[in-house]
């Protein structure tokens, strides 16, 4: 179970490492979208485009549903939240840490 969570993870990380893949992300946070119109900001193919959406797919963090030969696209916040609940724990971290140099340079000053 831990493994194919560590898997998951990774995906989603691997999805959001490509600024083309953060834009789609981006675009679809405002609206479901056909892949058309997620294609046309991109000096890319659609079949380009298409291997981004995929792997988006792949990742959780977005779905599709396909009437005829049109697909919509839409964000799914699963995959965020695992990428957001990984994050939380550093986030937590570096709070506890700036407190802590808040408290030492409020002692000196």
């Amino acid at each position: 179970m831990v493994k194919y969570r560590e898997q998951a993870l990774d995906q989603v990380f691997q999805a959001l490492s490509d600024p083309t893949r953060r834009a789609i992300v981006r675009a679809l946070a405002k609206r479901e979208r056909t892949a058309g119109e997620l294609a046309t900001p991109f000096d890319m193919s659609l079949a380009a485009v298409s291997k981004h959406l995929k792997l988006l797919e792949e990742a959780g963090l977005m779905t599709r549903r396909i009437e005829g030969r049109t697909h919509y696209c839409r964000l799914n916040l699963g995959g965020l939240e695992r990428a957001q609940g990984w994050l939380s724990f550093y986030e937590r971290f570096w709070s506890e840490r700036l407190d802590k140099l808040a408290e030492i340079v409020s002692e000196d000053g």
